[in-house]
């Protein structure tokens, strides 16, 4: 299963992001706050980096968008999440209901 260890904010709507893989990477979500309505609110960059890992950990936000950790992960390292054994519990991009803020 994949984990976000670590997520610190970079700029514009880019995000570093440490695995339990070990793999590092920069993750930029520009296209996603265009393409999910969802995500509206975070275009202000003030409240995008406003972000924290919720229980699963992934990214999430109080306005309640969420980023699966496998999608997230592909995207900063390039790699196949099909390559790594995975939760299937979540592995969608959506919004949820808000989780509680446990660390960023």
């Amino acid at each position: 299963m994949i984990q976000i260890l670590e997520a610190r904010y970079l700029d514009g709507y880019r995000i570093v992001m440490r695995f339990n893989t070990g793999e590092e990477g920069v993750v930029d979500l520009t296209d996603v706050l265009e393409r999910f309505p969802a995500a509206k609110p975070l275009k202000d960059k003030a409240v995008f980096a406003n972000f924290f890992l919720d229980e699963w950990p992934t990214l999430a936000w109080p306005c309640g968008f969420d980023f699966s950790p496998e999608a997230l992960y592909e995207r900063a390292t390039g790699l196949n999440r099909a390559s790594v054994r995975l939760n299937s519990a979540h592995q969608s991009i959506g919004c949820h209901e808000m989780m509680p803020k446990l660390r960023r």
